[in-house]
């Protein structure tokens, strides 16, 4: 391990090993020499000719495609030492590997040919393994929506005590909106479109010289590129570069799954202080140097640090897509080259502890049950208030009533640090026409749920369940995480 120079924590700690192969140089490179060997393929069956005599021969092909993978990076390094240009210098390695195919390797194109074709390659698949670890999300929270659904718990607006939910409720909000990612994903992923070889502006000029202002065959040189490399089209129009508005638009998704993640590792981060739920918490983990008792919420911290991250990131390519001059400008080169890697190597960290902590979370009933019984006296209020009337009360009295007992039970409970003792409060009062074991039948918190554990029940048929049958060889996979 080096430990002189600094090491992004996004590979040493956070990422999975297949978001960063994705991300590598081999990836990159070897997708380089995909598209020179798509593009030499395409001049060759479009019947590029020279004097009668074809240009490119299966044979400089089939040389090419021997060597994409084993890249000879020392020979690449050193030309780019001379002619201080990342393209020319790999097209030179490739030469030399391949030297039948030499001449004709980049034929035609500029650099943004294999640059930026390679970029949405390689967002593309980032977006596919960033969708598959959003399905098993929300295939993690499904479970533990479907099995807590049932389970009465204090609801909170504002974070103070409200009508009741059940805990299975509380996660199909935290689904729901991995769900509603899930549909950003798909529909950026369908409209993702390859750069295809537009030449220097965009206005293929150079293959008007190669195919001597044939239209109609030049015409056929984008659709077949991009079906060599697995997409519908190339984009329509561009400059010398795809719009860096794409960029915007991957990382606006990136984004919008670290707010979802942000949310949901808040929310429990809150409920882990009232000792309700609990993220894993392994046998020999430390909590605190000094406190030895402690069990902190690391993961769901770290998914929110991480997650603000992605978030911010997200301004990068915004500000960049917006301030590209005419045809292409290169200040958008070293800043992509950051945050679009580390966007997706942040979001896939991100997922990652989110499959951890929501395939581990451990609930505690008991505390539940103790903390919804504290409050719900209040809640119940207006029942009370109209068995009372069933018994002959008159309805103003026992609301005015039960205002100025709950105000009483209030104090106990804020300023004496007493029990909720509304229920006792009510039973002595003359007003009241109910004993207090007749008060203390009603308070069974399933009664004050509402319809919370029919609304999953409802939610996962209907919404989640068929998604996940859909996308079912894709779930499965395991959290990778390093510390």
């Amino acid at each position: 391990m080096n430990t002189d120079a600094y090491i992004s924590p996004l590979s040493e700690r956070y990422a999975s090993k297949e978001m960063q192969y994705i991300f590598s140089e081999d990836k990159k490179f070897s997708t380089w020499r995909k598209l020179w060997i798509a593009l030499a393929q395409t001049e060759m069956e479009l019947g590029l000719s020279e004097n009668g005599k074809p240009v490119i021969t299966q044979d400089m092909i089939d040389q090419m495609k021997e060597h994409i993978y084993d890249i000879n990076y020392d020979v690449a390094r050193e030309r780019e030492k001379v002619v201080r240009h990342d393209v020319m210098s790999h097209v030179y390695a490739y030469g030399k590997q391949c030297p039948k195919a030499a001449g004709i390797i980049h034929l035609g194109a500029t650099s943004c040919y294999v640059g930026d074709n390679t970029d949405v390659i390689i967002m593309r698949e980032g977006l596919l393994l960033v969708r598959k670890k959003v399905l098993n999300v929300i295939n993690e929270l499904a479970k533990f929506a479907d099995k807590y659904k049932d389970l009465p718990t204090l609801a909170f607006t504002h974070f103070q005590p409200a009508q009741p939910t059940t805990v299975g409720k509380r996660a199909t909000l935290w689904c729901n909106e991995f769900m509603q990612d899930l549909e950003d994903i798909d529909y950026v992923i369908s409209t993702m479109k390859l750069l295809g070889s537009k030449g220097t502006t965009g206005t293929q000029a150079s293959f008007l010289e190669l195919f001597n202002g044939d239209d109609e065959t030049i015409d056929k040189i984008d659709p077949m590129i991009a079906e060599k490399m697995g997409f519908d089209a190339c984009v329509p129009v561009s400059g010398q570069t795809y719009s860096r508005k794409l960029d915007t638009r991957v990382l606006n998704v990136l984004a919008g799954v670290a707010a979802s993640a942000h949310k949901m590792s808040n929310d429990i981060r809150l409920l882990q202080h009232l000792k309700e739920v609990e993220e894993p918490f392994e046998k020999n983990q430390i909590g605190s140097s000094a406190m030895a008792y402690k069990r902190n919420p690391m993961r769901s911290e770290r998914i929110a640090s991480l997650s603000r991250y992605i978030m911010i990131d997200a301004l990068n390519p915004a500000i960049t897509s917006a301030t590209q001059w005419f045809e292409r400008t290169l200040d958008d080169s070293a800043n992509k080259r950051l945050s679009v890697a580390e966007g997706f190597l942040a979001t896939d960290g991100v997922l990652d502890l989110c499959l951890n902590v929501v395939d581990g979370l451990v609930v505690y009933p008991k505390v539940i049950e103790k903390h919804i019984m504290a409050e719900l006296p209040f809640m119940a209020t207006e029942n009370i208030m109209m068995d009372g009337v069933k018994e002959g009360g008159n309805r103003q009295e026992l609301h005015e009533r039960i205002r100025e007992l709950s105000m009483q039970a209030g104090k106990n409970v804020k300023e004496n640090g007493g029990d909720n003792n509304l229920l006792e409060l009510i039973a002595a009062d003359d007003a009241f026409p109910l004993d207090l074991d007749t008060l203390k039948r009603s308070m069974d918190p399933k009664k004050y749920v509402g319809r919370a554990p029919r609304q999953v029940k409802k939610y996962l048929d209907e919404v989640v369940n068929p998604v996940l049958e859909k996308n079912k060889a894709d779930l499965g996979i395991k959290a990778e995480i390093n510390v």
